[in-house]
């Protein structure tokens, strides 16, 4: 952090004391104003509902910036890591800060490869799940499970076991989502196939069965990696503040990451691109195409409950950088399927037609977003929409696990204890039960 020569003098029209309160300047971005001793100088604390206006930590990881649509990795752009890595350079850049060489590439691979395997008594925890149940409830019990098998990493001030930990997470969750997969299913778990990339073998995984050899298709390998890249990190949102909150307790790191899961899972965040394709299958039970004006307006009209889900974004104020590539993508998923007919496929670019050209979603910056496509092409690859959010928090783990070795390393991090504006009963006494 850099300290700024402005200061910010904070003054109250009570007759209480004025202070002056430190600025900070990022290499990017806002400057911050240091309000750490505020309450010990003044006894008042800030209220921010949501944190919306609250920087909780320094960070070298992820950089948004809203207003322009861009979004960075440890400094690079997000466009040109979709079109020129892959998921496992991506993972080394969030981790270690640096894009792989050759030879470090190779090792990561390697090291990442060698751990895909899970214990095989995790399929005792599956069996004790309902068959319908959904993918997240199993995941969030399977991560958590993580830490009963790997007592040699749930240290988590210790950085060798943050390591392992963190190689761990990454080789086996893809294992985990698949499995889960496989169980609802009511077929054969398929175990991974160390020879194959980070992709193809999460797809061989997911669509192999015993009897027939899987031959997988580079196109839905290529975008499957390119959904995994673009979810890799996004910043301080609810899942990752959860991880760090979480781990600030100095709980283990699997402890951490299922709490992560377990924020993903709602629908305002991870579960977006489920509730936008739940959408699409209501407008097409409604009449489909033809029907889709009927729809339209009653978005627009405030009194109706009808809600456009993809669309917009609580961060970008411009369009989402990570939907222009997944657009690029779906596309091509939808050519190489032959789906350009497929009535779901249709309606959904027929919306995404709308919504790029009509004036009250243009001036409302309403652009379809990373959950839209996303979404589709989930569905044109067979995964069902019921497991979307768990290849989200597949994607989301490196980040969780690159911001929450970032908090455990600064010096200045302590348990998070947020504070509040009380407004309650004050201080009563208990009467007894009859003068009630």
């Amino acid at each position: 952090m850099t300290p700024s020569d402005v200061k910010a003098t904070l003054s109250f029209s009570d007759g209480s004391p004025s202070m002056e309160l430190p600025i900070y300047k990022g290499s990017i971005g806002p400057d911050v104003i240091d309000i750490r001793k505020l309450y010990g100088q003044t006894g008042k604390f800030t209220y921010d509902p949501g944190f919306l206006s609250t920087a909780s930590c320094n960070s070298t990881i992820t950089y948004i910036d809203g207003d322009k649509g861009e979004l960075l990795y440890r400094g690079y752009p997000i466009e040109q890591l979709a079109v020129n890595c892959d998921f496992l350079e991506t993972c080394h850049l969030l981790l270690y800060g640096d894009l792989p060489n050759e030879a470090q590439k190779n090792d990561f691979t390697a090291r990442v490869t060698n751990h895909t395997m899970v214990n095989e008594q995790m399929q005792f925890f599956l069996r004790g799940f309902r068959r319908d149940a959904h993918p997240m409830a199993i995941m969030t019990g399977l991560v958590g499970a993580l830490s009963a098998f790997y007592h040699d990493s749930t240290d988590i001030n210790n950085p060798q076991h943050r390591e392992i930990a963190a190689i761990r997470l990454i080789a086996k969750m893809p294992t985990l989502v698949a499995m889960a997969f496989k169980y609802s299913m009511g077929q054969p778990y398929m175990y991974p196939r160390n020879n194959l990339s980070y992709a193809s073998n999460f797809m061989r995984m997911m669509f192999a069965t015993p009897c027939d050899e899987y031959v997988p298709n580079d196109v839905l390998v290529r975008a499957m990696d390119r959904i995994f890249i673009l979810h890799a990190d996004h910043e301080q949102n609810a899942s990752t503040s959860t991880v760090r909150l979480c781990g600030s307790s100095g709980t283990n790191p699997f402890a951490a990451i299922a709490a992560g899961v377990a924020c993903l899972w709602g629908p305002a965040h991870g579960g977006a691109n489920e509730a936008c394709l739940n959408m699409l299958e209501e407008i097409q039970r409604n009449g489909g195409v033809e029907k889709i004006g009927e729809f339209i307006k009653q978005v627009k009209d405030k009194n109706s409950s009808v809600k456009l889900m993809g669309f917009g974004h609580r961060v970008y104020k411009n369009y989402d950088p990570r939907a222009k590539l997944m657009r690029e993508t779906c596309h091509e998923v939808l050519g190489a399927l032959g789906l350009g007919n497929d009535p779901l496929f249709k309606l959904a670019m027929a919306l995404e037609k709308i919504a790029l050209e009509d004036e009250y979603f243009v001036a409302r910056k309403l652009y379809p977003n990373v959950d839209f496509y996303s979404g589709i092409v989930q569905r044109a690859i067979g995964i069902p929409v019921s497991l979307f959010t768990a290849i989200f928090a597949l994607a989301r783990t490196v980040g969780w696990i690159a911001q929450l070795n970032e908090m455990i390393a600064d010096p200045e991090y302590k348990i998070g204890r947020p504070r509040q504006l009380f407004v309650g009963a004050a201080k009563r006494d208990v009467k007894p039960i009859g003068q009630r």
